[in-house]
């Protein structure tokens, strides 16, 4: 089986040769090809020279078109600074208060922002993998784009004091985030990972997340699936047990789970759905590539008798990550059919 093969089986729950291995790897690539994390998220090019070098080096399953959390809301209006080999930051958020949504446009991903170059970087991996190996490209949840047009403190209050104005911007939101997701399968995606930090519980409540980004992550699912994405892939870290349930009602064919959630826990709460995790994401950067091991090596050992699992980080492997330390995710995932 090829990589692509590997995963597909996964997600339907079928039969094979191994558990597929996805190191989170997203800025890392840029300390392996030798760029600085700033000219990474900023041209298609280098990102997928990075991605390239980093697949070539640790022989995982997927490669990343991923920049950073701002790419769509920089190509609404927001104004970014892109500090030294960091992510970027937000300098103003594009919806302050006083903004009228109807003044903005959903931004053509072919023009707007970064958004070209994510699209460049998925052309140059699809065509140098073709589909050898699973090529993942990301947007924004609805609520987490939401809070990068708005900033996240102005949009919890904005729930509490004027949730109608809130829904108003999540649905231009989610309409963006299609756009983006659309275009990125056309370029040569074969999934999107949809990442909605701001959906986890540690930031919302369970019943926030039920009411206002379930139904906007449903119609963004079957807008993928309707553009061809091979599944649907939700990224949520942190204490996500209490929202893991609604991830099939959202269309979810692939559910990441954090540290701070057992495997027991997801079995539980998905127990149809292919699971995604779950090894701490600091344990890279402080532990030992024997402690990586060791944790992968007992995950295995707690998914032996299910099908439907993906050896993976909780969250995304820092870029300052031990380069031995990932290699042995992959080891341990290599050595165990």
């Amino acid at each position: 089986m090829n990589s692509l093969e590997r995963i597909s089986a996964t997600v339907q729950r079928q039969a094979t040769d191994r558990v597929p291995v996805i190191a989170q790897v997203f800025g890392h690539a840029a300390r392996i090809g030798g760029a600085t994390l700033d000219e990474y998220v900023q041209d298609g090019e280098t990102l997928a020279r990075c991605q390239l070098k980093a697949l070539h080096d640790y022989g995982y399953d997927a490669v990343f078109s991923v920049m950073d959390v701002n790419v769509e809301t920089e190509a609404v209006g927001s104004v970014l600074r892109y500090p030294k080999n960091q992510y970027s930051v937000i300098e103003r958020y594009a919806l302050a208060e006083e903004s009228s949504l109807e003044s903005f446009q959903i931004p053509d991903p072919r023009r707007a922002g970064r958004m070209p170059e994510m699209l460049r970087a998925l052309r140059l991996l699809r065509k140098e993998l073709g589909d050898e190996v699973a090529i993942v490209g990301c947007v924004l949840g609805p609520f987490t784009l939401a809070t990068q047009l708005l900033g996240l403190e102005a949009a919890l209050y904005l729930a509490i004091d004027d949730p109608a104005r809130l829904e108003r911007i999540m649905d231009f939101a989610a309409e963006v985030v299609i756009r983006y997701g659309q275009s990125q399968i056309e370029a040569g995606a074969h999934l999107v990972v949809i990442f909605d930090p701001s959906g986890s519980p540690a930031v919302i409540p369970a019943n926030f997340f039920r009411e206002f980004e379930l139904p906007r992550l449903q119609r963004v699912s079957q807008a993928l699936l309707a553009s061809g994405a091979a599944a649907n892939w939700l990224h949520i870290a942190g204490p996500t047990a209490s929202i893991l349930p609604y991830y099939p009602k959202a269309g979810i064919d692939i559910g990441n789970f954090d540290y701070l959630v057992s495997a027991e826990e997801a079995k539980t709460c998905l127990p149809d759905t292919c699971l995604d995790g779950n090894i701490k994401s600091l344990l890279f950067v402080e532990g030992s590539a024997g402690d990586v091991e060791e944790e992968a090596k007992e995950l295995l050992e707690a998914f032996r008798d299910r099908r439907g699992f993906i050896l993976s980080s909780g969250c995304e492997i820092p870029p300052e990550a031990k380069p031995e330390n990932v290699a042995a995710l992959v080891h341990a995932a290599r050595g165990r059919g």
